[in-house]
């Protein structure tokens, strides 16, 4: 072999292990690509993860405010009907004229107003209907209707409605105008 025929053979397999080379390049830079897709992939779920936990933190904090605000509500409305009970007992023995009932009726006032001072300090409020007011659905539950000088007018109210921390526990019932 002549020394020009062994650079030929040089050459072609220069050739050869440049087209093995490249293929092998070809190959290292899918692989790369993949791991870099991967990569994002994990990238991206790690931030679908940490935004699906926070979102669970503030559904957890909301949940919690809403039980503390409305845990109560069960026992404070048997409560309602127990102060429905003793407005009803003051209101029959208050136009009694012995001297002794007066003095009871003025110490289950006081009582009464405690009894209710302390469900205010819980979040229970008192819905204030008045007659010749608007019958508003939210808060007033029509339970008869009489004639009356305007309509859709509250006439009288026959039982008090409640409100727990800016919601409806039960609304009053009340005659309204036809």
């Amino acid at each position: 072999m002549n020394n020009s025929e062994e650079k030929m053979d040089n050459v072609e397999i220069s050739e050869e292990q440049m087209s093995n080379e490249e293929a092998q390049a070809t190959e290292n830079i899918e692989v790369l690509k993949s791991k870099d897709s991967e990569e994002v992939d994990y990238k991206a779920k790690y931030f679908y993860m940490a935004a699906e936990m926070d979102n669970l933190r503030k559904r957890l904090e909301r949940e919690k405010s809403q039980v503390i605000k409305f845990g109560t509500e069960g026992i404070l409305s048997d409560l309602v009907q127990v102060v429905d009970t003793f407005e009803l007992t003051l209101k029959a023995v208050r136009n009694v004229e012995d001297e002794q009932v007066k003095n009871i009726v003025v110490g289950l006032d006081m009582v009464n107003n405690q009894f209710l001072s302390t469900l205010k300090n819980h979040g229970l409020e008192k819905i204030e209907t008045k007659e010749g007011v608007d019958f508003d659905p939210n808060f007033h539950e029509a339970i008869g209707q009489e004639e009356g000088k305007k309509e859709n007018k509250i006439i009288r109210q026959e039982q008090s409605g409640y409100i727990l921390n800016g919601r409806v526990l039960r609304a009053s019932k009340v005659i309204v105008s036809k």
